[in-house]
């Protein structure tokens, strides 16, 4: 696909990449933009031609894809340093794609411990419906994970940092333990974003993005991304299409718009993010700020070694308080929404309950809230949460 597309010059930084990646505009009239192609039938110019081919290259039918399509899966693994990307309907499905095509029944599998809620569901619910045995890890494992693994184990999960609680894990070292088993290693890159990891340089073999977040950045989209090495790719691509798990070309192009400034927008909201931050770490109503690029942060020295940069999502446990007072305060917010997902221009805010899925490690905690920093002026965003404080203060 890559010859369809400008090529990446090999001294092109990250930021001169992500404007570049995935265009062609002599092949659209000049157009800066690849444009939305919407198309169900594709017509061939005689039975051969339609008959023979590989249906995972070039545009052959709606489903598996139109140019919109292979110009953001092409531009995500330029910058990713993917051999090959997969875009589909959600986060949820990227990683529904990324375990079914690993697994059968009687097969075994590591999932780190502090993995999205969904991920722990759709193992629970039909991974091990199926015959999987999923066993969950102390995410805090690197290189000593390979005690875990058996002759049947064939995945292990990660995700650094963590849904929720936002530990580090050391991919490196985990990877070199699962390598040397002959077991890939997946990893939801969501958080890092491919601007600030570059997942297959520290021995990731398939990167799960819910593109939903920073990738589209606004969000409006719902979608998925799968990066793989050339030795998995199209095990993840035939899956996919197993299942008729796709993309539109609307949405695809949305992502592609989105993808064009990451870079811009990450760096502005970790600035406000790390103001945020380090403003709570002062309160006397906050126990501590689960933030890895805050040098207090016990992942800070992993996550200073292998990122380049950090998220604005984080944790915020509180010294301890009432359910009904927390809410109280959480409620009296005026600037951060209360919504699900994360990633967009837009401040929000969670209450959520770790200790209530974790297994394979214990979670004791006060009061914990989940805090995504947006594009608004961090000094309105500590107003709003100075005065959630004194609600708090006042709420039996």
């Amino acid at each position: 696909m890559t010859s369809e597309w400008q090529k990446p010059r090999s001294d092109m930084r990250p930021d001169t990449l992500l404007g570049h990646a995935g265009r062609s505009p002599e092949r659209f009239d000049g157009a800066v933009n690849v444009p939305v192609i919407r198309a169900s039938t594709v017509l061939f110019p005689d039975v051969d031609a339609h008959e023979n081919g590989d249906k995972f290259d070039g545009v052959r039918y709606g489903r598996h894809g139109t140019t919109t399509r292979f110009a953001l899966e092409e531009a995500l693994a330029q910058v990713e340093g993917a051999a090959r990307v997969s875009a589909v309907s959600s986060g949820l499905a990227a990683i529904a794609v990324s375990l079914l095509a690993f697994t059968r029944t009687s097969d075994h599998i590591l999932v780190a411990d502090n993995v999205y809620g969904p991920t722990r569901s759709f193992c629970m619910s039909r991974l091990q419906r199926n015959g999987v045995e999923v066993e969950y890890y102390d995410p805090g494992m690197g290189a000593e994970i390979a005690r875990l693994i058996r002759a049947n184990t064939r995945l292990v999960f990660c995700e650094s940092p963590g849904s929720l609680t936002f530990e580090m894990q050391d991919i490196p070292a985990i990877s070199a333990a699962a390598h040397a088993r002959g077991v890939p290693v997946l990893a939801d890159n969501t958080w890092a974003t491919p601007y600030f990891f570059r997942p297959f340089e520290k021995g990731i073999d398939v990167s799960i993005h819910s593109a939903t977040k920073y990738i589209v950045g606004h969000a409006d989209v719902i979608m998925g991304t799968i990066g793989a090495t050339e030795e998995h790719w199209r095990t993840i691509r035939q899956t996919a299409a197993d299942y008729g798990y796709t993309a539109s070309p609307d949405d695809c192009y949305l992502a592609l718009r989105g993808l064009r400034t990451l870079a811009p927008r990450l760096r502005q909201q970790m600035q406000n993010a790390l103001q945020v931050a380090r403003w709570l770490q002062q309160r006397p109503e906050v126990a501590r700020v689960l933030y890895p690029a805050l040098e207090s942060d016990p992942g800070y020295a992993l996550w200073k070694r292998d990122m380049s940069g950090a998220a604005s999502l984080f944790g915020v446990e509180l010294r301890p308080a009432s359910v009904t007072a927390v809410k109280a305060a959480l409620n009296s917010l005026r600037y951060f929404g209360h919504g699900a997902s994360w990633g967009g221009f837009e401040s929000l805010v969670t209450f959520p309950k770790p200790e209530r899925v974790r297994t394979a490690t214990e979670w004791r905690s006060g009061p914990l809230l989940r805090l995504h920093v947006g594009l608004e002026d961090p000094a309105d965003l500590i107003s709003d949460l100075a005065s959630a404080f004194e609600v708090l203060k006042a709420s039996p």
